[in-house]
C-alpha cells in the first residue's frame, strides 16, 4: 500500500517489522503515535534511542541492563549456587513474577535449531560453561521451552555440565490449571507424572 506522506509510511513499515504486528496492527500503531502531542511523540522516540543506546547484555548473566551488571547479579539476597538458565529476557521476567525462585539466571538469547542454522556458537553457551566453572554453582536448572528446540538445547548443555559434577534438573510440565485431563496431548501427561509430588 503507498502513502502520500513518505514519513507514515516509514513507520508503517518500522512496526510491521516487529515480531507479530500485522499490517492493519503496524497502522494502528503509527496513526497513534500521530495523535500523540509533539513532546509525547519526542519522548516516545527519545525512549527508543535510549535503550538502544544504553542497554547491553549483563557481563554475568547475559540479561539487559543499563549497568555493567544486573540488579538481579548484583543483589545479595540472590543465591549464587543456582543458575535458572532461559531462553530469553522475556522467559526470566515471566520467572521473576512467581517470586518464588531466589537463584540468578542465564540468559542464552535463543535455542539450538539446526533447521534455522542456529548452533551452540550462537547462543551464549560458552559464556554459561565458563560461568559455572567459575562461580562455584552447584545447581543449574533448564528452563528452555518443551518444543524439540527447548528440549534439544537443554540436553546439550546438560551433557556438557554433567561432567563437571553440577546438578542439572529440568522444569516440570504439566497440566495448566483448570485444564481437563481428556484434552491434553500425551507429552503433556508424560511430563505431568514425571513432575509429580506428594500431597
Amino acid at each position: 500500500m503507498e502513502y502520500s506522506a513518505v514519513p507514515l509510511a516509514r513507520l508503517i513499515e518500522h512496526f510491521q517489522r516487529m515480531p507479530g504486528i500485522g499490517a492493519k496492527t503496524a497502522q494502528r500503531m503509527a496513526f497513534y503515535v500521530l495523535s500523540l502531542p509533539k513532546d509525547e511523540a519526542r519522548s516516545f522516540a527519545e525512549a527508543i534511542t535510549d535503550a538502544a543506546e544504553k542497554i547491553h547484555r549483563c557481563g554475568v548473566c547475559c540479561n539487559f541492563t543499563d549497568q555493567e551488571i544486573c540488579p538481579i547479579c548484583q543483589s545479595p539476597a540472590r543465591s549464587r549456587k543456582t543458575v535458572c538458565v532461559v531462553e530469553n529476557v522475556e522467559a526470566l521476567m515471566a520467572m521473576e513474577k512467581t517470586n518464588e525462585y531466589k537463584g540468578t539466571y542465564h540468559v542464552l538469547h535463543g535455542v539450538i535449531s539446526p533447521l534455522d542454522e542456529v548452533g551452540p556458537e550462537d547462543i551464549t553457551v560458552k559464556e554459561l560453561l565458563s560461568r559455572v566453572s567459575a562461580d562455584g554453582v552447584q545447581e543449574v536448572i533448564m528452563a528452555t521451552g518443551s518444543n524439540v528446540e527447548g528440549e534439544l538445547t537443554a540436553m546439550y548443555i546438560s551433557k556438557l555440565l554433567k561432567p563437571l559434577g553440577i546438578k542439572v534438573t529440568r522444569l516440570a510440565y504439566g497440566l495448566p490449571v483448570g485444564s481437563d485431563l481428556q484434552y491434553a496431548d500425551s507429552v503433556t501427561l508424560t511430563r505431568a507424572l514425571m513432575g509429580r509430588q506428594e500431597l
